[in-house]
């Protein structure tokens, strides 16, 4: 299990690294649908500054489980805001995206405390 936690985590980080850069950079196709979603583009940097913070402690977390099992239950929760703010905001073809990502984060989550 530890190895399967070594992968889901290496994964969902590139992941989040990933968005993290394309809301840095202001994306076109990232900005486009969180204007849909009703997020003020001057959130974008501290929603990058949360992804990059969980994709450490994920990273972190191979080597010491409790941070990696907190990293990940603030990425479960942060992709679950993102799903709650594209309903709210009737925007339901930007919420599959974040819905699938809850769901890879939680992997982590119960991998790692399987292996604590």
């Amino acid at each position: 299990m530890f190895i399967a936690y070594i992968v889901v985590a290496s994964v969902l980080s590139l992941v989040l690294l990933g968005s993290a850069r394309g809301k840095l950079v202001k994306d076109e196709k990232i900005t486009k649908g969180m204007a849909q979603a009703g997020v003020p583009e001057a959130w974008l940097p501290r929603l990058a500054a949360l992804e990059i913070a969980g994709a450490l402690g994920l990273i972190g977390g191979i080597f010491f489980r409790p941070l990696g099992i907190a990293a990940a239950i603030g990425v479960v929760l942060y992709f679950i805001g993102a799903v709650i703010t594209h309903l709210r905001a009737k925007d339901a073809k930007g919420a599959p995206a974040p819905a699938v990502l809850t769901l890879l984060a939680a992997s982590p989550l119960v991998l790692g405390l399987a292996t604590l």
